[in-house]
């Protein structure tokens, strides 16, 4: 029998062919499927490990999901802030709790379904996170997070193939879930309506309507309450005017809403907190990096200087539209991940 791997199954497409492919190269393979929410996916994903020959369970982690996961989402709404909640889940429950698990059952590896790759750099004797060859379903600006035990620890086997390859595959193996639709961006909030879910998770009371502003703080109209917007936001505003306006910043503090037009959406610059880096220790001088500020942001040159261990700053040769805070900074050389951190302002 070949080595262990604990293979982490939504019941998706690209996690079922993820741990087929893994079985094929001879890996002694244990299909996990993680609830984490009311509405999972486990029964598909048991029906292809039945069709694999492979032993399947499901660990409970909703506990863990709501107080890493939910809990800060809605907080960091709250706050006036736009969190990215599949970061937080690959960095506390999918590559920490379902690791756990995978060391208690002597796995040598866990495995995933991402569109990534991961490298091994026998010159700098570091792991390195690449882009996923599938330019369109790339995840690897989700997984900056990682670390180098983490990386060391996991296999992406999908790093290397396109969806279209990945469905061809489950095709292939008369995988039932051949067809199954790409999963939705917020697993927990199937309607997508953030501010609804906030609202339902939060005493009502702490959400209340205040005063949309201008540039030059004279009140234009009223907003129902922070957690409903989102910087670059255009929809809600309720504001007739000969231009549209977007929401440009978002004040806890005051409870207060900015609006303005396209051109105040963009800017030079931002500050990000909460660095971590992949293919360096820590960033000690300036650099030029490629710098992604949202999942499908195309990437844009930037010089990004340390402030401190933990926070940078972030110059872009060109003004960025939108940025938010909340949202990560991802930097890229080419084809590898740098690192990144959560943007501040």
């Amino acid at each position: 029998m070949g080595k262990r791997v604990v293979a982490a199954m939504s019941g998706g497409v690209d996690s079922s062919v993820a741990a087929a492919l893994l079985k094929d190269r001879g890996f002694e393979v244990i299909g996990i499927t993680m609830r984490i929410w009311e509405h999972s996916k486990d029964e598909d994903a048991k029906r292809v490990a039945d069709k694999l020959g492979i032993p399947h369970y499901e660990l409970d982690l909703r506990d863990v999901f709501k107080e890493k996961v939910i809990t800060n989402f809605c907080e960091e709404y709250k706050d006036g802030r736009t969190p990215n909640p599949c970061i937080r889940c690959n960095k506390y429950i999918k590559f920490d709790a379902l690791a756990k698990k995978a060391k208690e059952l002597s796995a040598d590896y866990m495995a995933t379904g991402h569109y990534a790759k991961i490298e091994f750099d026998n010159k700098r004797k570091k792991y390195l996170l690449k882009k996923g060859i599938d330019t369109k379903k790339d995840q690897s600006y989700f997984l900056y997070v990682l670390t180098q035990e983490q990386l060391k620890y996991t296999l992406m086997p999908l790093g290397d193939l396109t969806k279209e390859q990945v469905r061809k595959i489950a095709k292939e193996k008369n995988l039932h879930v051949v067809n199954s639709p790409e999963s939705q961006e917020i697993c927990f909030i199937p309607d997508n309506n953030y501010g609804k879910f906030v609202e339902e998770h939060f005493n009502s009371s702490l959400i209340c309507p205040g005063p949309i502003v201008n540039k030059e703080g004279k009140v234009i109209g009223e907003h129902r309450g922070i957690v409903f917007y989102t910087v670059g936001q255009r929809r809600g505003m309720g504001i007739a005017d000969k231009k549209p306006l977007y929401v440009v910043a978002i004040d806890k503090k005051n409870n207060t809403i900015t609006a303005g037009r396209e051109e105040d959406l963009y800017t030079n610059e931002l500050i990000a907190d909460n660095m971590n880096f992949i293919n360096i220790e820590k960033l000690e001088t300036s650099i030029k990096a490629e710098a992604r500020i949202r999942y499908l942001h195309q990437p844009s040159q930037a010089t990004v200087i340390p402030l401190n261990e933990d926070k940078v700053k972030v110059k872009f040769d060109s003004p960025q539209r939108a940025v938010t805070p909340g949202q990560a900074v991802v930097f890229y050389n080419g084809e590898e991940i740098i690192g990144g951190g959560t943007i501040e302002q």
